[in-house]
């Protein structure tokens, strides 16, 4: 009976945790997402008791998923009003995005030895699905898409610290990623015939330095695209 017992206190005494865990995970991915697909825009004030009540739980896993995103920089706070979603700004998006191309094309190359043909047809059927995307262009989707699509070449990488800094670096793009190809749907089409050409690179045994700034390049030419839509969006602004 008293081992019994025991068993039993000790299940009830781990469960309470278990399930916070779960709950705080679960708002987590809840905000994540709305940051992402603009359902909580740049400048959204995060109301905690009303997204509890929105999810179902309680304040205190809303907040544990409020501090998780302010350290990723999607969420900051701001005195007098509070936890509200981080804006874009165009300075942050360019350095991050320069960034990004550098540690992204290691990480790549570096992973490039590793990846097998199970890999490449993976990635090869995600980039279908993104290509299929474009007839009647969703963002939103084509960014998941994109991102699944890139952590199959780099997540191989056995460099743990570039693979930290790549992580780093798409988590501060999640909340301007889905922007970004509303802003120029034209590199979309682009961005997938780059996908194809880097895989045939790898499938081909190219060298370290040949996948490295193909990667580079690619990364590069979205940052190239948005700014040059943002310069011609600006000329035609009118001034105030």
């Amino acid at each position: 009976m008293t081992d019994t017992a025991t068993a039993t206190g000790t299940n009830t005494g781990t469960h309470p945790a278990a399930h916070t865990v779960s709950k705080s995970e679960q708002a987590y991915a809840a905000v994540k997402a709305r940051i992402v697909d603009g359902a909580y825009s740049p400048g959204y004030r995060l109301v905690l008791a009303k997204i509890a009540e929105d999810l179902g739980v309680s304040v205190v896993p809303v907040r544990e998923a409020i501090r998780r995103l302010e350290a990723e920089g999607l969420v900051t706070f701001e005195r007098n009003v509070g936890a509200t979603v981080a804006g874009i700004d165009p300075t942050e998006y360019l350095y991050t995005m320069q960034t990004l191309s550098i540690v992204e094309g290691a990480a790549t190359a570096l992973s490039a030895p590793l990846i097998g043909p199970a890999d490449i047809a993976r990635a090869r059927a995600v980039n279908a699905e993104m290509r299929a995307c474009l007839q009647h262009f969703d963002p939103v989707r084509f960014t998941r898409l994109n991102q699944d699509f890139h952590s199959m070449l780099f997540e191989h990488c056995p460099n743990p610290h570039i693979l930290d800094l790549v992580h780093r670096g798409w988590n501060r793009l999640a909340s301007l990623r889905s922007s970004t190809f509303r802003f120029v749907p034209r590199r979309a089409h682009e961005s997938v015939d780059e996908h194809e050409a880097l895989l045939k690179l790898i499938e081909s045994g190219a060298t370290s330095d040949e996948i490295e700034k193909a990667a580079r390049l690619h990364r590069s030419a979205t940052l190239d695209a948005y700014l040059a839509q943002a310069a011609a969006t600006d000329q035609h602004t009118p001034q105030q």
